[in-house]
């Protein structure tokens, strides 16, 4: 399916774009869903620019930095995400870099994890080579995340401290290094709908496995945290043309989709998602796991009839 099939899509009904991409859905990945739980274990003081970013030093957003937690506290951490129903389990970091010692921890974290919890690891650590990915391979990992955060033609005006390319080229060192690759985006950053379908064909060109869907919360001291926020509509919009152009790709929904989706969250799987995060994000607090397990019922109910 080419760019200009997708744009005449992109216009349909909602309703009609809803149902060929629950069609789709049911076709490539069924109605198994990937909960994932991730961990913020090393908070603030980020070099990088990025507008919508709490942890960046750019911006005084009041937020709490430390250096890197100990292995204990994430082989805990990753011990209440076993707990709590979570598949996967994700080590995240701020900054774009690591010391060899910091790599070190987490490799050793992992190797405990993998092998005395069982879940499934994950890790965000910014940008690294094919020499480090292969020490996090061999301790047990099996998909990095690592964003592209939206369309290649919006990137410049979103970061300016690195290019759309350095992206790139660390999704590429992860999957030539032999492991899986999660990479989504944020939409709500004032992007245009061409630009979401630009960054869903990118992440298609890449061939990435797993891909998260944030919906912006502008976090007071930021670049944008006056953004006017998009529509229900259009959230579950992009996450049908998502679904249509990624086909067999898990669609996670993430950040933003308790306070943009509110009552609709359900609608979001209905429109192609089949993973969500659960267990709270990096700086900004989640639901209430209760009520993810009443949506995930609800889920499982709409999906069978």
């Amino acid at each position: 399916m080419d760019k200009k099939e997708i744009n005449s899509l992109s216009g349909l009904p909602i309703a009609q774009l809803i149902c060929l991409a629950d069609k789709v859905r049911r076709e490539f990945v069924g109605s198994k869903i990937e909960l994932c739980n991730i961990m913020n274990a090393k908070s603030g003081l980020c070099g990088e620019d990025c507008k919508f970013c709490a942890q960046s030093s750019f911006h005084a957003t009041g937020i709490s930095a430390y250096p890197l937690k100990d292995k204990k506290e994430m082989f805990e951490a990753a011990l209440r995400a076993k707990d709590i129903g979570a598949k996967r389990f994700d080590i995240v970091t701020s900054g774009d870099h690591l010391s060899e010692k910091e790599l070190s921890i987490i490799c050793e974290a992992i190797q405990e994890i993998t092998s005395k919890i069982g879940i499934a690891m994950c890790a965000s650590l910014g940008t690294l080579d094919e020499v480090a990915f292969k020490l996090l391979k061999q301790a047990g990992l099996s998909r990095y995340h690592h964003n592209i955060e939206t369309s290649p033609s919006y990137f410049a005006k979103i970061i300016t401290t690195h290019k759309f390319e350095d992206r790139i080229n660390t999704i590429k060192a992860a999957k030539k290094s032999g492991l899986e690759v999660c990479s989504g985006g944020i939409i709500g950053l004032g992007e245009s709908l061409e630009d979401r379908i630009e960054m869903a064909l990118c992440l298609k060109e890449l061939n990435v496995d797993s891909v998260p869907l944030n919906v912006l919360v502008p976090i007071k001291g930021t670049p944008l945290e006056n953004t006017n926020a998009i529509s229900c509509t259009e959230v579950i919009r992009t996450i049908a043309l998502f679904r249509i152009i990624l086909q067999d790709k898990i669609i996670k929904i993430a950040a933003g989709r308790e306070s943009m989706l509110r009552d609709f969250q359900a609608l979001a799987f209905m429109a192609g998602a089949n993973g969500m995060l659960i267990g709270g994000y990096l700086t900004i607090k989640g639901r209430a796991l209760e009520e993810d397990y009443k949506l995930l019922k609800e889920i499982n109910e709409l999906w069978q009839k």
